[in-house]
Protein backbone atom coordinates (compact mmCIF):
# COMPACT_ATOMS: atom_id res chain seq x y z
CA UNK A 1 0.00 0.00 0.00
CA UNK A 2 2.66 2.65 0.93
CA UNK A 3 4.16 2.02 -2.06
CA UNK A 4 1.65 3.74 -4.57
CA UNK A 5 0.74 6.41 -1.66
CA UNK A 6 2.23 9.86 -2.78
CA UNK A 7 5.85 10.92 -1.04
CA UNK A 8 7.74 14.05 -1.45
CA UNK A 9 10.76 12.21 -2.87
CA UNK A 10 8.58 10.81 -6.08
CA UNK A 11 8.38 11.77 -9.03
CA UNK A 12 4.80 13.00 -10.22
CA UNK A 13 5.13 10.97 -13.74
CA UNK A 14 5.68 7.52 -11.55
CA UNK A 15 2.49 8.81 -10.02
CA UNK A 16 0.52 9.77 -12.66
CA UNK A 17 1.21 5.74 -13.92
CA UNK A 18 -0.63 4.59 -10.93
CA UNK A 19 -3.79 6.77 -11.70
CA UNK A 20 -5.44 4.10 -13.40
CA UNK A 21 -9.16 2.62 -12.75
CA UNK A 22 -12.19 2.94 -10.86
CA UNK A 23 -13.23 4.44 -7.77
CA UNK A 24 -16.37 6.00 -5.85
CA UNK A 25 -17.11 9.65 -4.22
CA UNK A 26 -20.08 10.78 -2.27
CA UNK A 27 -21.58 13.50 -4.23
CA UNK A 28 -23.33 15.87 -1.92
CA UNK A 29 -27.00 17.03 -2.38
CA UNK A 30 -27.72 20.37 -4.18
CA UNK A 31 -24.40 20.00 -6.21
CA UNK A 32 -24.05 19.55 -9.87
CA UNK A 33 -22.03 16.11 -10.94
CA UNK A 34 -20.04 18.10 -13.23
CA UNK A 35 -18.72 19.94 -10.20
CA UNK A 36 -17.85 17.10 -8.51
CA UNK A 37 -16.13 15.59 -11.34
CA UNK A 38 -14.32 19.12 -11.96
CA UNK A 39 -13.23 19.44 -8.08
CA UNK A 40 -11.58 16.31 -8.38
CA UNK A 41 -9.68 16.60 -11.46
CA UNK A 42 -8.55 20.33 -9.76
CA UNK A 43 -7.41 18.26 -6.78
CA UNK A 44 -5.27 15.97 -8.54
CA UNK A 45 -3.85 18.21 -10.75
CA UNK A 46 -2.45 20.67 -7.88
CA UNK A 47 -0.83 17.70 -5.78
CA UNK A 48 0.49 16.31 -8.99
CA UNK A 49 1.95 19.64 -10.24
CA UNK A 50 3.58 19.94 -6.46
CA UNK A 51 5.65 16.63 -6.93
CA UNK A 52 8.81 16.65 -7.83
CA UNK A 53 9.35 17.49 -11.53
CA UNK A 54 11.77 15.74 -14.08
CA UNK A 55 14.81 17.49 -13.63
CA UNK A 56 15.58 20.94 -15.77
CA UNK A 57 17.41 20.18 -18.73
CA UNK A 58 20.45 22.07 -19.59
CA UNK A 59 22.58 23.05 -22.64
CA UNK A 60 26.04 24.36 -23.46
CA UNK A 61 26.53 28.51 -23.93
CA UNK A 62 29.19 30.15 -24.86
CA UNK A 63 29.72 33.70 -22.53
CA UNK A 64 31.93 36.72 -24.01
CA UNK A 65 34.45 37.14 -20.89
CA UNK A 66 37.19 39.40 -20.64
CA UNK A 67 41.08 39.41 -20.46
CA UNK A 68 44.17 40.94 -20.92
CA UNK A 69 46.53 40.69 -23.64
CA UNK A 70 50.17 41.16 -23.70
CA UNK A 71 50.75 44.50 -23.69
CA UNK A 72 47.95 45.58 -21.51
CA UNK A 73 45.41 45.39 -24.56
CA UNK A 74 41.93 44.13 -23.97
CA UNK A 75 41.04 40.92 -25.26
CA UNK A 76 37.62 39.46 -25.80
CA UNK A 77 37.36 35.40 -24.75
CA UNK A 78 34.40 32.92 -25.30
CA UNK A 79 33.73 30.32 -22.66
CA UNK A 80 31.55 27.23 -22.31
CA UNK A 81 28.88 27.05 -20.03
CA UNK A 82 26.17 24.93 -18.63
CA UNK A 83 22.85 26.77 -18.35
CA UNK A 84 19.08 25.57 -17.44
CA UNK A 85 16.92 26.34 -20.38
CA UNK A 86 14.58 28.46 -19.50
CA UNK A 87 11.47 27.15 -21.74
CA UNK A 88 11.43 24.33 -18.98
CA UNK A 89 10.91 27.25 -16.24
CA UNK A 90 7.67 26.41 -14.81
CA UNK A 91 7.09 29.86 -14.44
CA UNK A 92 7.67 30.20 -18.43
CA UNK A 93 5.82 27.11 -19.87
CA UNK A 94 3.19 26.91 -16.38
CA UNK A 95 2.25 23.82 -14.40
CA UNK A 96 3.01 20.00 -16.17
CA UNK A 97 -0.12 18.95 -15.91
CA UNK A 98 -3.49 20.75 -16.88
CA UNK A 99 -5.97 17.57 -18.55
CA UNK A 100 -6.78 14.54 -16.49
CA UNK A 101 -8.81 11.74 -18.79
CA UNK A 102 -11.26 11.07 -16.07
CA UNK A 103 -14.84 9.54 -16.82
CA UNK A 104 -18.06 9.73 -15.38
CA UNK A 105 -20.43 6.70 -14.46
CA UNK A 106 -23.98 6.91 -13.91
CA UNK A 107 -24.79 10.19 -12.70
CA UNK A 108 -26.86 11.78 -10.17
CA UNK A 109 -28.92 15.09 -11.36
CA UNK A 110 -28.59 18.34 -8.43
CA UNK A 111 -30.99 17.09 -6.24
CA UNK A 112 -29.76 13.66 -5.67
CA UNK A 113 -26.73 12.52 -3.75
CA UNK A 114 -24.77 9.03 -2.85
CA UNK A 115 -22.30 7.21 -4.38
CA UNK A 116 -21.10 8.19 -7.73
CA UNK A 117 -18.63 6.47 -9.59
CA UNK A 118 -15.55 7.77 -11.63
CA UNK A 119 -12.67 6.62 -13.57
CA UNK A 120 -9.69 7.77 -14.45
CA UNK A 121 -7.04 6.99 -17.23
CA UNK A 122 -7.74 3.48 -18.35
CA UNK A 123 -10.57 3.41 -16.16
CA UNK A 124 -12.57 4.79 -18.76
CA UNK A 125 -13.35 1.67 -20.74
CA UNK A 126 -14.12 -0.20 -17.08
CA UNK A 127 -17.52 2.30 -17.02
CA UNK A 128 -18.38 1.48 -20.14
CA UNK A 129 -17.97 -2.64 -19.23
CA UNK A 130 -20.18 -1.48 -16.28
CA UNK A 131 -22.95 0.67 -18.45
CA UNK A 132 -23.01 -2.39 -20.73
CA UNK A 133 -23.37 -4.43 -18.14
CA UNK A 134 -26.90 -3.28 -16.70
CA UNK A 135 -25.86 -3.83 -13.15
CA UNK A 136 -28.17 -2.58 -10.30
CA UNK A 137 -28.38 0.47 -7.99
CA UNK A 138 -29.39 0.94 -4.73
CA UNK A 139 -31.36 3.69 -3.62
CA UNK A 140 -33.02 5.05 -0.34
CA UNK A 141 -36.07 7.12 -1.32
CA UNK A 142 -37.66 9.55 1.21
CA UNK A 143 -41.30 11.10 0.91
CA UNK A 144 -44.24 12.41 2.43
CA UNK A 145 -47.60 11.99 1.76
CA UNK A 146 -50.44 15.08 1.45
CA UNK A 147 -49.36 16.90 -1.33
CA UNK A 148 -48.43 16.82 -5.07
CA UNK A 149 -46.10 19.12 -6.90
CA UNK A 150 -45.42 19.69 -10.26
CA UNK A 151 -41.92 17.84 -10.60
CA UNK A 152 -42.66 15.40 -8.02
CA UNK A 153 -40.02 16.79 -5.63
CA UNK A 154 -40.85 18.57 -2.12
CA UNK A 155 -39.45 21.88 -3.65
CA UNK A 156 -41.50 21.97 -6.76
CA UNK A 157 -44.69 24.23 -7.29
CA UNK A 158 -47.18 22.69 -4.99
CA UNK A 159 -50.26 21.62 -6.99
CA UNK A 160 -52.60 19.44 -4.64
CA UNK A 161 -52.77 18.63 -1.23
CA UNK A 162 -54.77 15.32 0.18
CA UNK A 163 -55.77 13.70 3.48
CA UNK A 164 -53.45 10.82 4.13
CA UNK A 165 -55.26 9.36 7.72
CA UNK A 166 -56.50 6.80 6.20
CA UNK A 167 -52.56 5.08 4.81
CA UNK A 168 -51.46 2.53 6.70
CA UNK A 169 -48.47 0.67 6.12
CA UNK A 170 -50.64 -2.91 4.85
CA UNK A 171 -51.95 -0.65 1.89
CA UNK A 172 -48.74 0.73 0.87
CA UNK A 173 -47.01 -2.30 1.45
CA UNK A 174 -49.32 -4.13 -0.94
CA UNK A 175 -48.60 -1.43 -3.90
CA UNK A 176 -45.09 -2.04 -3.35
CA UNK A 177 -45.40 -5.86 -3.97
CA UNK A 178 -47.56 -5.45 -7.33
CA UNK A 179 -44.83 -2.86 -8.33
CA UNK A 180 -42.42 -5.48 -7.83
CA UNK A 181 -44.28 -8.15 -9.38
CA UNK A 182 -44.66 -6.23 -12.36
CA UNK A 183 -41.16 -5.32 -13.25
CA UNK A 184 -39.71 -8.67 -12.38
CA UNK A 185 -41.99 -9.67 -15.47
CA UNK A 186 -41.16 -7.19 -17.45
CA UNK A 187 -37.48 -7.70 -16.63
CA UNK A 188 -38.10 -11.55 -17.24
CA UNK A 189 -38.79 -10.93 -20.74
CA UNK A 190 -36.08 -8.18 -21.51
CA UNK A 191 -33.68 -10.81 -20.04
CA UNK A 192 -34.49 -12.49 -23.59
CA UNK A 193 -34.57 -15.92 -22.09
CA UNK A 194 -37.03 -19.21 -22.41
CA UNK A 195 -39.53 -17.92 -19.28
CA UNK A 196 -40.00 -21.95 -19.67
CA UNK A 197 -36.77 -23.24 -18.73
CA UNK A 198 -34.51 -24.56 -16.47
CA UNK A 199 -31.91 -22.03 -16.57
CA UNK A 200 -34.42 -19.20 -16.38
CA UNK A 201 -35.50 -20.56 -12.92
CA UNK A 202 -32.03 -20.75 -11.88
CA UNK A 203 -31.40 -17.28 -12.82
CA UNK A 204 -34.48 -15.69 -11.53
CA UNK A 205 -33.97 -17.73 -8.48
CA UNK A 206 -30.09 -16.13 -7.38
CA UNK A 207 -31.66 -12.26 -8.80
CA UNK A 208 -29.19 -12.75 -11.57
CA UNK A 209 -31.25 -12.19 -14.74
CA UNK A 210 -30.70 -8.81 -16.40
CA UNK A 211 -31.63 -7.42 -19.74
CA UNK A 212 -28.92 -8.07 -22.55
CA UNK A 213 -30.56 -4.61 -24.34
CA UNK A 214 -31.51 -1.18 -23.87
CA UNK A 215 -34.60 -1.41 -21.67
CA UNK A 216 -37.13 1.13 -19.48
CA UNK A 217 -36.35 1.31 -15.68
CA UNK A 218 -36.82 -1.53 -14.34
CA UNK A 219 -37.02 -2.33 -10.34
CA UNK A 220 -35.55 -5.64 -9.04
CA UNK A 221 -36.66 -4.77 -5.51
CA UNK A 222 -38.56 -2.35 -3.38
CA UNK A 223 -39.95 -1.80 0.24
CA UNK A 224 -40.67 0.25 3.27
CA UNK A 225 -37.70 0.42 5.51
CA UNK A 226 -39.74 3.39 7.98
CA UNK A 227 -43.58 4.39 7.87
CA UNK A 228 -44.21 7.48 9.70
CA UNK A 229 -47.06 9.16 8.58
CA UNK A 230 -47.10 11.45 6.89
CA UNK A 231 -42.96 10.64 6.33
CA UNK A 232 -41.85 7.09 4.99
CA UNK A 233 -38.71 5.64 4.05
CA UNK A 234 -38.01 2.91 0.48
CA UNK A 235 -35.24 1.01 -0.60
CA UNK A 236 -35.52 0.89 -3.96
CA UNK A 237 -32.89 -1.57 -6.41
CA UNK A 238 -33.05 -1.21 -9.90
CA UNK A 239 -31.70 -0.56 -13.13
CA UNK A 240 -31.63 1.71 -16.52
CA UNK A 241 -33.22 4.20 -13.89
CA UNK A 242 -33.12 8.18 -13.62
CA UNK A 243 -33.67 9.99 -10.38
CA UNK A 244 -36.40 11.91 -11.39
CA UNK A 245 -38.11 8.42 -12.51
CA UNK A 246 -38.15 7.71 -9.12
CA UNK A 247 -39.66 10.62 -7.76
CA UNK A 248 -42.43 10.07 -10.00
CA UNK A 249 -42.70 6.25 -8.45
CA UNK A 250 -43.14 8.21 -5.14
CA UNK A 251 -46.09 10.29 -7.03
CA UNK A 252 -47.77 7.29 -8.46
CA UNK A 253 -47.62 5.14 -4.80
CA UNK A 254 -49.32 8.22 -3.47
CA UNK A 255 -51.96 8.30 -6.02
CA UNK A 256 -52.11 4.89 -5.78
CA UNK A 257 -53.43 5.00 -2.11
CA UNK A 258 -55.94 7.71 -2.71
CA UNK A 259 -53.95 10.25 -2.13
CA UNK A 260 -50.72 12.33 -3.05
CA UNK A 261 -46.75 12.34 -2.39
CA UNK A 262 -43.61 14.18 -3.07
CA UNK A 263 -40.00 13.01 -3.04
CA UNK A 264 -38.20 14.76 -0.43
CA UNK A 265 -35.01 12.93 -0.85
CA UNK A 266 -33.23 10.51 -3.26
CA UNK A 267 -29.77 9.00 -2.14
CA UNK A 268 -27.59 6.13 -3.54
CA UNK A 269 -26.60 3.85 -1.81
CA UNK A 270 -24.71 1.52 -4.10
CA UNK A 271 -23.57 1.60 -7.53
CA UNK A 272 -23.04 -1.83 -9.19
CA UNK A 273 -20.29 -2.96 -6.84
CA UNK A 274 -19.63 0.06 -4.77
CA UNK A 275 -20.98 1.09 -2.05
CA UNK A 276 -21.46 3.83 0.36
CA UNK A 277 -18.20 2.34 2.39
CA UNK A 278 -16.28 2.94 -0.84
CA UNK A 279 -17.28 6.18 -1.59
CA UNK A 280 -14.87 9.71 -1.42
CA UNK A 281 -16.19 12.24 1.25
CA UNK A 282 -15.29 15.21 -0.10
CA UNK A 283 -11.92 15.73 2.88
CA UNK A 284 -10.77 12.56 1.08
CA UNK A 285 -11.01 14.06 -2.44
CA UNK A 286 -6.81 14.18 -2.47
CA UNK A 287 -4.07 12.17 -4.51
CA UNK A 288 -3.46 9.79 -1.47
CA UNK A 289 -7.04 8.37 -1.03
CA UNK A 290 -8.28 7.98 -4.53
CA UNK A 291 -4.67 6.16 -4.96
CA UNK A 292 -5.65 4.12 -2.17
CA UNK A 293 -9.11 3.77 -3.30
CA UNK A 294 -8.14 2.41 -7.04
CA UNK A 295 -5.85 0.14 -5.22
CA UNK A 296 -8.56 -1.45 -3.04
CA UNK A 297 -10.85 -1.07 -5.68
CA UNK A 298 -8.75 -2.93 -8.83
CA UNK A 299 -8.99 -6.41 -7.64
CA UNK A 300 -12.78 -6.27 -6.97
CA UNK A 301 -13.41 -4.69 -9.79
CA UNK A 302 -12.05 -6.99 -12.11
CA UNK A 303 -13.51 -10.24 -10.76
CA UNK A 304 -17.04 -8.60 -10.77
CA UNK A 305 -16.50 -7.72 -14.52
CA UNK A 306 -15.35 -11.41 -15.07
CA UNK A 307 -18.13 -12.82 -12.97
CA UNK A 308 -20.45 -10.67 -15.57
CA UNK A 309 -18.44 -12.42 -18.61
CA UNK A 310 -19.41 -15.61 -17.36
CA UNK A 311 -23.41 -14.09 -16.63
CA UNK A 312 -23.56 -12.99 -20.19
CA UNK A 313 -22.92 -16.34 -21.66
CA UNK A 314 -24.71 -18.08 -19.72
CA UNK A 315 -28.01 -15.68 -20.38
CA UNK A 316 -27.03 -15.76 -24.18
CA UNK A 317 -26.97 -19.54 -24.21
CA UNK A 318 -30.49 -19.94 -22.90
CA UNK A 319 -31.28 -16.90 -24.55
CA UNK A 320 -34.44 -17.01 -27.37
CA UNK A 321 -34.81 -14.57 -30.35
CA UNK A 322 -35.05 -10.74 -29.79
CA UNK A 323 -38.13 -9.58 -29.07
CA UNK A 324 -39.41 -6.16 -26.99
CA UNK A 325 -40.98 -6.82 -23.60
CA UNK A 326 -43.37 -4.86 -21.85
CA UNK A 327 -43.03 -1.28 -20.68
CA UNK A 328 -43.65 -2.25 -16.68
CA UNK A 329 -46.11 0.10 -15.09
CA UNK A 330 -46.03 1.08 -12.08
CA UNK A 331 -48.81 -0.93 -10.89
CA UNK A 332 -51.10 -3.53 -12.09
CA UNK A 333 -53.18 -1.96 -14.71
CA UNK A 334 -51.47 1.20 -14.63
CA UNK A 335 -50.21 3.65 -17.65
CA UNK A 336 -46.80 2.93 -18.45
CA UNK A 337 -44.34 5.09 -16.99
CA UNK A 338 -42.06 6.65 -18.95
CA UNK A 339 -38.73 8.15 -18.16
CA UNK A 340 -38.58 11.21 -17.40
Amino acid sequence: MAGLLVDSGRYAAAVLRSLHGLFAVYKPPGVPWKLVRDSVETNLLKELNSLKQKPTRNHVRFLLGGGEASGGDAQLTLSATMMPVLADHHLVKGPNYTHLKIGTGQRLDTRSSGVFVLGVGDGAKRLTEMYNGHFTKDYTVCGVFGKATDDFSDTGRLVEKTTYDHIVRDKLERILAVIQGTHQKALLAYSQVDLQSQKAYELAAKGLLRPLDKSPPLITGIRCLRFAPPEFTLEIQCLNETQQYLRKIVHEIGLELKSSAVCTQVRRTRDSFFRLDDALLRTQWNLDSILKALEDSRPRVEMELHKLDQLLDQISSGSTSKRNGPHPSIVHGADPQQEI
